[in-house]
């Protein structure tokens, strides 16, 4: 990686840092906050089952059991996720009840900035679990991993201790972050075991790269004032120091 795309990493980092790190202390948007990260962590559990037994398929039964242990652990951060969001008396909508407005207009869904820019080039029937190559899915997992780990970390640190749902949430997140830097140290020992150090290099690079500059346009998006979709309703109120408190924290 070389100094400019340092840099760009450095000022991206550090204002999507500000923004998710706001977004989470803030009780208002905190709510849409955790949906979107169920959503994102429940919603790779598909995919990752799908890849492990494509692995096995192929005979590379170590791989298998790291995807298979990786959507486990996919699963439960979903959990997590959704038990926080009841103790705030909230919960994911039903995606499916509402009106789909850009597929009657024959419009394609648009992609978040985020994701259109890291995965620039690439088209969604490349990322079909049987059709996605391993070195694509390899790097650009590991990078969104390693830095998951420290991102979730940076969230569960600024929130309030003089919450009992806050410190609820805040050990979760802590558990979630350190199951993403083991997803991040199985995904590269994957690469090695595949390819030259040379290799690694260059695809850790290439996606090091990429990510520099969805980052630019998450961040550029905000600065536009693009807002995120509502991804809350209102849910059954629940007693947060009960039952689905230790729910959360065992989970």
């Amino acid at each position: 990686m070389n100094f400019v795309t340092q840099l760009l990493h450095l000022v991206g980092s550090g204002a999507v840092a500000y923004i998710s790190a706001r977004n989470i202390r803030d009780s208002r948007t905190r709510p849409n906050t955790l949906a979107a990260f169920q959503l994102a962590e429940s919603g790779s559990v598909p995919f990752l089952t799908s890849l492990s037994e494509r692995a096995a398929a192929e005979g590379d039964s170590w791989l298998a059991q790291m995807l298979a242990l990786h959507a486990a652990d996919e699963r439960r951060h979903g959990n997590i996720f959704a038990q926080a969001l009841k103790q705030w008396d909230k919960e994911v909508i039903d995606f499916k009840s509402l009106p789909k407005p850009a597929e009657n207009k024959g419009e394609k869904p648009k992609r978040s900035p985020f994701f259109a820019a890291y995965f620039d080039g690439y088209d969604a029937e490349f990322f079909k679990p049987d059709k996605i190559e391993w070195p694509v899915f390899m790097a650009s997992t590991y990078i969104l991993e390693l830095d998951a780990s420290t991102d979730f970390a940076r969230m569960a640190n600024v929130l309030p201790d003089d919450d009992l749902r806050c410190r609820n949430l805040k050990k979760g997140m802590l558990s979630i972050a350190s199951d993403e830097t083991r997803h991040a140290a199985y995904l590269y020992e994957a690469m090695e075991r595949r390819f030259s150090a040379r290799e690694v290099e260059n695809l850790v690079d290439e996606w090091r790269t990429r990510k520099v500059n969805a980052l630019l346009a998450m961040v550029g998006n905000f600065v536009k004032g693009g807002g995120n979709p509502n991804l809350v309703k209102d849910g059954v109120p629940v007693d947060v120091s009960g039952e689905n408190s230790s729910e959360l924290k065992a989970a």
